[in-house]
Formats: C-alpha cells, sequence, structure tokens
C-alpha cells in the first residue's frame, strides 16, 4: 500500500460490526473516519465534511434506488466513491460504476479489496 493519507473519510452502513471493521482498516490511510447508518446522515455527512473519500454499502437507501448517489455527486463532487455490495452480479457491478461510483467492492472482499479500490479510485479521474 502507497503511503495515502486522507483526511476524512466518510463511511456508511448499516450493519455497525462491519463498519467497525472497515474503520480499521481505514484509520491506516485516514486521520478521521465518519460513520454515518442511514442515507439521511450520508449525504448530510457529505455536504459538511467534504471528504475525499466516500464509502457507501449499495443498499443505503431503503428503495434501492441509486437517487442517493447522484445527489452525493451534486453535494461532494470532488469525493471518490466507493460502493460496497453483496451482490456478485456483474449487472449490479456495471450499473453502479455508470451510474457515477469510482469502484466496487464486495463485501466478503472488504479485507483485501477496499484500500487497493480507493488507491485505485484516488489515482484515476475523477468523476464529476
Amino acid at each position: 500500500m502507497s503511503e495515502v493519507t486522507l483526511n476524512c473519510v466518510l463511511l456508511a452502513d448499516r450493519h455497525q460490526v462491519l463498519m467497525e471493521g472497515m474503520r480499521g482498516l481505514l484509520s491506516a490511510m485516514a486521520r478521521t473516519v465518519v460513520m454515518v447508518a442511514d442515507e439521511a446522515s450520508l449525504l448530510d455527512g457529505a455536504s459538511q465534511l467534504q471528504p475525499e473519500v466516500v464509502v457507501v454499502d449499495l443498499s443505503i437507501s431503503s428503495g434501492g434506488s441509486l437517487r442517493w448517489l447522484h445527489e452525493l455527486r451534486s453535494r461532494c463532487p470532488q469525493a471518490r466513491v466507493i460502493v460496497l455490495s453483496v451482490h456478485d452480479e456483474a449487472s449490479v457491478r456495471r450499473t453502479v460504476l455508470e451510474a457515477g461510483a469510482d469502484g466496487f467492492v464486495l463485501k466478503r472482499a472488504v479485507a483485501a479489496g477496499l484500500l487497493p479500490a480507493i488507491e485505485a479510485a484516488l489515482a484515476g479521474p475523477a468523476v464529476a
């Protein structure tokens, strides 16, 4: 892993235990990791914090739409967005990336895949 140091990462997931584990991973590259558990807190937190990276569970919205991703991009256009999911279908990954996410990581591969996905997103062109 490179020597990336971020000021702030916003982490949004409904599963507290998983979030705690991800916070431990992310603390290696971020000064501050803010955890939220719902869509409204995600969007408010993004507006207030303007994090460099946002890590979000695909199912953060109870409606199942990606409206939150479009709103997140509107409120925090410079942030790199990594979406987490339990869904392993190529169509889900494609839909998320086409909707504006910078990366996609399966929840079962978070331990090995999250930090590399963040680094790849930071190295690539911004989606705005």
